[in-house]
């Protein structure tokens, strides 16, 4: 038996997982970060902070044997591209290292985009995907992206963004407008749960350019919403449904540029129910498990061990 540690250290999350390749069973520890009522996010560095503090707590929880780990793998940064850099990874990445150091095992590193990736697959039961090519969302606060993912023999996995949101982040758009109602941040299960009060009817036209998106105008129709004193489900449904509206959109889009391949869906905005439903319904898409959805390290502490199988 052999076990696999990953750190992922985010911009709202700190998380550690140990991944046990004789049981194929996954241990989690994560914590959200805290953020002040009323705002909607944190200064890089109060993250770090909280992340100093956080990790060695986390750790002391995981149940694992030292003597059995077999190499330590972290988050070094936002995404696997030039250029791409976020303090907050910096304080997974330097105690990963430190813990490698002292186990005498490897340490390896990715980026927090394919560690969602991976996190979807490994909780989807879909790890065959490595071998061949699909098309991943990741879609967050930090992140609205659509990414043709393939196999590589350096990364595992290489992913080459093909749709973006030009503006605001799905993500971003679902914690303002729920801050906006007074929900607490982040706001993304409270809206979902507004949301499914409402029986209001909306006919929603998405802001698309190309295979790209634009979603700062559901802010602002929000907000219009709510000075005209709609109801708050009803600005929560409208949030939603522009939101799933978009996504379903450039979808169609890339499945009619790059054929009938497999969808496969990450990050926090993805736990929303009514997404879930219709993505699952209509394309068959793959999506991570609620806890697997959000920032976490299983995905990192997985390719970590592919990382080691790979070497060995």
């Amino acid at each position: 038996m052999s076990l696999f540690l990953g750190i992922d250290t985010s911009n709202y999350t700190t998380s550690c997982a140990v991944y046990n390749d004789q049981t194929d069973e996954m241990v989690m520890r994560k914590n959200l970060l805290n953020v002040k009522s009323g705002e909607v996010g944190l200064r890089q560095s109060e993250a770090v902070f909280q992340h100093v503090v956080n990790l060695p707590r986390l750790m002391d929880q995981l149940p694992v044997d030292r003597a059995h780990i077999a190499a330590v793998c972290a988050s070094s940064r936002p995404r696997s591209v030039d250029g791409s850099y976020m303090p907050c990874f910096n304080v997974g990445m330097g105690s990963a290292k430190q813990i490698a150091h002292c186990l005498n095992v490897p340490f390896y590193e990715q980026s927090h985009q394919n560690g969602h990736v991976a996190a979807a697959l490994y909780s989807a039961g879909q790890t065959g995907l490595f071998q061949r090519s699909f098309i991943a969302f990741h879609v967050s606060g930090g992140t609205t992206e659509a990414l043709l993912v393939s196999p590589d023999d350096k990364e595992l996995i290489r992913c080459e963004l093909i749709a973006r949101s030009l503006d605001l982040k799905a993500g971003q758009a679902i914690d303002r407008v729920g801050v906006a109602l007074g929900l607490d941040f982040p706001c993304g299960g409270e809206l979902d749960l507004l949301a499914r009060s409402s029986v209001a009817g909306f006919r929603i036209r998405p802001a698309l350019k190309g295979n790209d998106c634009c979603l700062s105008g559901v802010q602002n129709k929000c907000e219009q919403m709510i000075n005209e004193g709609c109801p708050r489900e009803d600005v929560a449904l409208y949030c939603i449904l522009y939101i799933k509206e978009t996504l379903s959109q450039m979808t169609g889009r890339l499945l009619d540029k790059y054929g009938e391949i497999p969808l496969v869906f990450a990050g926090g905005v993805m736990c929303n129910s009514m997404i879930k439903k219709e993505f699952s319904e209509r394309f068959g898409a793959f999506f991570a498990q609620p806890q697997y959805s959000s920032d976490n390290a299983a995905g990192i502490a997985y390719l970590g061990f592919l990382k080691h199988k790979n070497r060995s």
